[in-house]
């Protein structure tokens, strides 16, 4: 699936808008770098028209929302990440390789912080909170991702759980309910074992999060809340080894919020895990 170019969908439809959306294109186009940074509260104000005549503005030129349009232009303009087969020789030391990964870490990560949605963010804590149980699921370089978020929840007394194996995930899948919460990441958002158990899980009425690359995809689509990461993937990092970065990062910032709304009960549950593991050292 392409990544989505914000500035090059917006100027291959400006003949086809009204001049009222013309502005709004015109607004876009002029400072695309600034528009990442604003609400879509702002850009309505900014140019004295309707919230939702911004927000019509975007399904348009061909995104879903205002949050899908911002994603877009930071691929475009957010610290773009350089093709690392171009970036990096034959003659770099290994220091200088690291280096340049680091670099392009740093600016996957700051792509994907630019375009949060606290909104989205929010209400996927308030999720967690209020789940009987929470699962991830992620195939392939994703599940690992699965994992990680489970090992970090376990320590929250919340009822967490992560299965690797596609087949036992759609089996844990058919078993939960309208009670729990799913965490579904997928890059692409479109993997079939990911799909599958996606559909699975909407059939269900399972609250789901996605955590993804890309806002159109069919995953984003069917999730009752997306998180998503920006990130370009290289010939030398394939298989989505940059967005990974941005995912456990996500993860990170969910924990953390959800450690810091337990609190006390969050707390005990450190020092009890704390506790256990001294004791299995001794």
């Amino acid at each position: 699936m392409e990544t989505m170019n914000g500035t090059a969908r917006i100027r291959g439809a400006y003949s086809t808008l009204s001049k009222k959306e013309q502005r709004i294109a015109d607004y876009i186009l002029k400072q695309p770098e600034q528009i990442i940074h604003h609400t879509i509260n702002q850009v309505a104000d900014d140019l004295d028209v309707a919230e939702s005549t911004v927000f019509r503005f975007c399904q348009r030129v061909g995104f879903k929302g205002y949050q899908a349009l911002k994603i877009a232009l930071a691929s475009d303009v957010v610290a773009p990440l350089q093709d690392i087969h171009e970036d990096i020789t034959e003659t770099d030391t290994a220091l200088e390789i690291a280096e340049k990964i680091f670099s392009t870490n740093g600016k996957t990560i700051e792509s994907t912080r630019q375009i949060l949605e606290g909104v989205s963010l929010e209400k996927a804590v308030e999720l967690f909170l209020g789940a009987r149980r929470i699962e991830f699921f992620g195939s392939g370089g994703s599940a690992v991702v699965a994992l990680d978020a489970y090992h970090k929840f376990v320590r929250s007394g919340l009822q967490v759980s992560a299965m690797l194996e596609s087949h036992m995930q759609l089996m844990s899948a058919s078993q939960l309910t309208t009670a729990d919460v799913a965490v579904v990441i997928s890059h692409s958002g479109a993997s079939k074992e990911t799909l599958d158990i996606a559909k699975l899980l909407k059939e269900k009425g399972v609250p789901m999060i996605a955590i993804t690359n890309y806002a159109k995809s069919p995953l984003s689509k069917i999730a009752d809340v997306s998180l998503y990461t920006v990130s370009q993937e290289t010939a030398f990092r394939s298989e989505a080894l940059a967005s990974r970065i941005a995912e456990l990062s996500l993860i990170d910032a969910l924990f953390t919020a959800v450690m810091m709304r337990r609190g006390e009960a969050a707390r005990t549950s450190l020092q009890q895990m704390r506790e256990a593991i001294s004791m299995r050292r001794i």
